[in-house]
């Protein structure tokens, strides 16, 4: 989604060159107004964003000048309030002193609120709580059963004693199953709750009588992000009408300029709490405002990456890879064979390509990636002896050939696939000690080795470092 605005900051800082003027911070400033609002940030958190950005660049004139890289001393400012215009850290559920902990989901009609609530209650369920789903959406046609649906789907009970459709009151359903939680044993209450396709009073009416009926722990506004700055002044609304505690954010993946993210927090007061990422139910997380902004700010989210790893990744044989990460052992094509298993589980390779620091350079490349490329590369790995496996070195001309016939690929994507590999290897023993978990460092960069990001013969320099702040931080990162 931030994909533009990624890019755009990443010209306006390569803009940056020497000593910062005076002149020059106001040139850059103004840059990085225009290019919140080309985003669909408000204007008034536009203003003040980049009001705060010259603030404290002119602040710290005298240590940025004389710093080595004054324009990294700028990147850093911006990283900062980037990070404090999204929220600062990451929000946690309050949980009830007694259980169940009631959560209300509120929003609009077409925020997502029914899916959203099958994601919440899958990610509870994985930490080891016991969610249950309420259908208290009894107006919007067939919203009981897509419910039910979803709770199938991650195979969590759903309350619903009601048909919907326009039949029942859901004051008392919501009532209701806070017994029946509580009879269950259930620790959580996630209430679907109707929405409208505008505000209205009836609505806000509806909303405050379940909040008096059930008195919710968490009330979440669920918006889509890509209705833009209509997500603002939706959100103003209900937070005037019913109040809110936390902000849930659906299809974050899409193509929509990032706006709502950007706005909501600065104008509501309320922190983002959960993101939703994609279709799959397993694309949600909670928000971490500071892997946001690195994002953004190209230096991409290996933290994210690394979790949704090891949540992929079996406990065993996580440990062996670990051991040999840390005593420096070579990464066979054994360990590569057990990796893609666990990386299919992660979800689309695209994705996850676009989690890498500097990946706003592969934009086209990355949505051009040919996913088979996974399946692929299991055939000609699962034609080798176990020999060749564990020493890609014996890898000779006839044995080669060999794999090839049996996998049925050509020989050039066999010596491709060796080559790319022996650079995952490298790879692996200069990002050890860092934040990606043994033997995924080696996999994502033995697929990503099919990317070819456009790069300047500047950049091509043997020991030279870039001057974009946004690139340095990546190359001084590694």
């Amino acid at each position: 989604m931030f994909q533009a605005l990624g890019q755009r900051f990443s010209s306006i800082f390569s803009g940056l060159r020497g000593k910062v003027s005076e002149s020059d911070l106001k040139s850059f400033t103004a840059q990085i107004k225009d290019a919140l609002l080309e985003s669909d940030v408000a204007l008034s958190v536009a203003e003040s964003f980049s009001d705060r950005v010259y603030k404290k660049s002119q602040d710290r004139s005298n240590e940025i000048n004389k710093s080595t890289n004054p324009a990294q001393k700028i990147f850093e400012i911006v990283n900062s309030e980037l990070t404090q215009i999204l929220g600062g850290s990451a929000r946690r559920i309050r949980f009830a002193k007694t259980p169940p902990t009631v959560i209300l989901l509120i929003g609009l009609q077409g925020a997502g609120k029914t899916t959203l609530a099958g994601k919440l209650a899958n990610y509870l369920k994985v930490d080891g709580n016991t969610p249950l789903l309420v259908a208290a959406d009894l107006q919007r046609p067939n919203a009981v059963t897509q419910l039910q649906v979803v709770g199938e789907s991650v195979k969590v009970p759903v309350f619903a004693p009601e048909p919907g459709n326009g039949i029942g009151d859901a004051v008392d359903v919501a009532r209701e199953s806070i017994k029946f939680a509580k009879d269950k044993l259930h620790n959580f209450v996630i209430i679907d709750t109707a929405g409208r396709t505008g505000i209205d009073e009836q609505l806000m009416q509806q909303i405050n009588d379940l909040k008096s009926a059930v008195k919710p722990d968490e009330t979440f506004f669920v918006v889509d992000a890509m209705i833009g700055q209509d997500a603002v002044v939706t959100a103003n609304a209900f937070l005037a009408g019913v109040g809110f505690d936390a902000v849930v954010l659906t299809k974050l993946d899409g193509d929509a300029r990032g706006g709502a993210a950007l706005s909501i927090v600065e104008v509501t007061g309320k922190p983002i709490i959960f993101a939703s990422t994609g279709e799959k139910i397993n694309d949600f997380d909670l928000f971490y405002p500071e892997r946001m902004a690195s994002r953004i700010l190209g230096m991409g989210d290996v933290a994210s990456l690394a979790e949704s790893a090891k949540r992929a990744m079996p406990e065993a044989a996580s440990k062996k890879l670990e051991d040999k990460f840390i005593k420096g052992e070579d990464f066979t094509f054994e360990d590569f064979l057990s990796q893609l298993e666990a990386m299919k589980n992660m979800g689309s390779m695209s994705k996850l390509m676009g989690l890498l620091p500097g990946a706003a350079g592969m934009k086209k490349q990355i949505d051009n990636f040919d996913e088979s490329e996974l399946v692929r590369t299991r055939a000609i790995i699962e034609s080798m002896t176990p020999l060749e496996r564990r020493n890609p070195k014996v890898l000779n001309g006839s044995r080669r050939a060999r794999i090839a016939r049996g996998s049925g690929r050509a020989i050039s994507e066999i010596n491709s696939l060796v080559e790319r590999f022996s650079q995952a290897q490298k790879m692996m023993k200069q990002m050890r000690g860092g934040n990606m978990p043994a033997g995924m460092a080696a996999p994502m960069a033995g697929m990503s080795g099919t990317l070819k990001p456009k790069v300047g013969n500047q950049n091509l320099k043997k020991k030279s470092r870039s001057g974009n702040p946004a690139k340095r931080a990546i190359e001084e990162g590694i």
